[in-house]
């Protein structure tokens, strides 16, 4: 009876073996699924950080042109 329950058994060596191992999974798993969950999230995202970067380039390029206008035409007038 007693060498059923010694093979059953496993020693400290493999135990800390096996929590190491589950431990490394447990935090490598994690990230690797947030980032696939997260990976439309995140282009949904981008895609409108890029549309409202545009719309600021063209804004800051209409006012730029419209200053120098401004600009050519006070000088003109002077």
């Amino acid at each position: 009876m007693s060498e059923k329950i010694e093979s059953g058994m496993i020693s400290r060596r493999k135990a800390f073996s096996l929590l190491g191992l589950a431990a490394a999974l447990g935090v490598a798993v994690p990230p690797t699924v947030l980032m696939v969950s997260d990976a439309d999230a995140e282009t949904a995202g981008m895609e409108r950080r890029h549309e409202r970067r545009e719309h600021r380039r063209e804004r800051r390029h209409e006012r730029r042109e419209h200053r120098m206008k401004r600009r050519h035409e006070r000088q003109e007038g002077h």
